[in-house]
């Protein structure tokens, strides 16, 4: 089944042995150049070589990108707008096929891939909107005959740095939405997720070429950090968009901020569901489930603590663990399956280390801590979903380990659980399950949660496209997809017009000559 699908995968999409992981306008020859093998999480099996980009390439991309935007920002918006709409199209005929690549390159489950690719779709949908609606305000001016307004204009050339987790979702959050505004994008993904963002390059590239357009979206593959330091230090990306570890997300922005630039962070998550004694059970269990294990553990939302009240610990802990131990781990293209691979060694690695911390720390596991082989992928990265009872002082639970753990904590008084929730240096999604209207208005007020999302009665993971996402603290405190969170692709310019015969002075200065 696995080389059937990888067959039609790569027919489809026009994937070779060998794939150009460089579009400075046109896919570059793939001889003379390094390669990367990827590999897919799910039986260790080789998919194709991704030949890289090298740092001479480099310039050669960034100035293709100047230019492109010479002629892309000056296209009206709703033009703009309904070339995205196209791409969005194209991207549909194309969402079982690229769902798939998701899942072979990554180990999402089927459904998972697909709702990926529908995520790109949907934030199409929303860029075509959001191409008539780049809204400046009009502001009262203290001065007679005086007109006072602000509008926005695209920086110009956008880099985006995208982590394996969400390989072309999260791309698509930042570079339909600055590019209707008018920027042009340079992409360097995660290269453990390369095929897909090369397929999604040439998808959209496509609709460009059909129209006689200059490339908008540019793509840069390499093994390391080399070409991501470069997009970090360089003045001629005004804005970088990353995406990734908290220590990885300080030195970007430290890079950044040291030449002025501006940058979006969405860094990790630690996120916690606080549950109640008074909740719809059912709604919880699934809730807390879905979060905790949905993508092996590997969403930036997912959920790592569960802060449990006392007075239904006992009952939803066991129910709880019953989930745990009837979950499906295993092939993710395979019916029923609900948990797929780890993404790599390293990944099982940092899972086996954390259990073992959590134990050494006074931790106990309640299920899971096993490395499982499931039949026909026992050279894939497989874990068992795991439970730990603990205590918020464990080091290890303030803590992200991206894989299937989730640390379950007692409480008395909500109060006590707001103060366990917000006591992380992370601050990205949040959630409380309650039918107590007090409760769940606490965790949402100035004194509730800390995080950038907040959720009642539904999990941590899963957030829709209309909102801003994003996170507070180490989290980075970006802003990405719906909402306002355009105008972080855009730069604020205010004017002022005197449209009458005399030149009269703010704050009533008189400069009499």
């Amino acid at each position: 089944m696995f080389a059937a699908i990888k067959d039609k995968i790569f027919a489809d999409l026009g994937l070779e042995d060998v794939n150009a992981g460089l579009y400075d306008g046109d896919w570059v020859s793939t001889d003379g150049r390094s390669t990367l093998d990827v590999i897919s999480p799910i039986n260790g099996e080789k998919l194709a070589a991704v030949a890289l980009a090298g740092e001479d390439d480099y310039n050669i991309v960034i100035e293709k990108a100047w230019q492109s935007y010479q002629v892309w920002s000056k296209i009206p918006a709703p033009q703009r707008g309904s070339i995205i709409r196209e791409i969005g199209d194209e991207i549909s005929k194309y969402k079982e096929t690229l769902g798939l690549l998701v899942s072979l390159e990554v180990g999402k489950t089927r459904v998972e891939g697909m709702g990926e690719v529908q995520e790109m779709i949907d934030i199409g949908d929303f860029a075509v909107g959001l191409s008539r609606q780049l809204y400046g305000v009009t502001i009262a001016s203290e001065r007679p005959n005086h007109r006072l307004y602000e509008q926005w204009h695209p920086y110009g050339v956008v880099g985006v740095i995208t982590a394996f987790n969400f390989p072309c979702a999260v791309w698509s959050w930042n570079a339909l939405i600055a590019a209707v505004i008018g920027n042009v994008v340079v992409w360097k993904p995660s290269p453990n997720a390369s095929l897909t963002a090369i397929a999604t390059n040439r998808i959209c590239s496509r609709v460009l070429e059909r129209h006689g357009l200059p490339p908008i979206f540019f793509l840069m593959v390499d093994e390391g950090r080399t070409l991501g330091e470069k997009l970090a230090k360089d003045v001629h990306v005004p804005l970088l968009s990353f995406t990734g570890s908290i220590r990885t997300g300080r030195q970007v922005a430290q890079n950044v901020a040291s030449r002025l630039g501006r940058s979006i962070l969405e860094l990790g998550g630690n996120n916690a569901a606080i549950v109640s004694d008074k909740v719809d059970m059912e709604i919880a269990l699934r809730g807390v489930a879905f979060g905790a294990m949905a993508t092996a553990g590997q969403r930036c939302t997912s959920t790592r603590r569960l802060i449990l009240h006392e007075g239904i610990y006992d009952e939803f802990v066991e129910k709880l663990t019953n989930i745990y131990k009837k979950v499906k781990v295993g092939n993710p293209l395979e019916e029923g399956v609900l948990v797929g691979p780890l993404i790599n060694q390293r990944a099982v690695d940092a899972y086996r280390a954390a259990i073992q911390r959590a134990v050494d720390e006074g931790g106990t596991v309640l299920c899971g801590d096993e490395v499982v082989q499931p039949a026909g992928c026992e050279d894939g990265f497989y874990v068992r979903p795991t439970l730990i009872e603990g205590s918020p002082s464990m080091g290890i639970v303030c803590e992200e380990t991206f894989a299937p753990i989730l640390y379950v904590l007692k409480y008395s008084t909500l109060d006590e659980a707001l103060q366990i929730h917000n006591g992380v240096m992370q601050g990205l999604s949040s959630s409380i399950f309650t039918t107590d209207l007090r409760e769940s208005e606490a965790f949402l007020s100035l004194h509730g949660s800390d995080c950038g999302l907040a959720n009642v009665n539904t999990g941590t993971a899963g957030a829709e496209i209309g909102g801003a996402f994003g996170g507070e603290k180490e989290t980075g405190g970006g802003r990405e997809s719906g909402s306002d969170a355009w105008k972080a692709y855009a730069r604020r310019q205010t004017v002022t017009i005197n449209y009458g015969d005399t030149l009269p002075l703010a704050q009533g200065v008189r400069f009499d000559v």
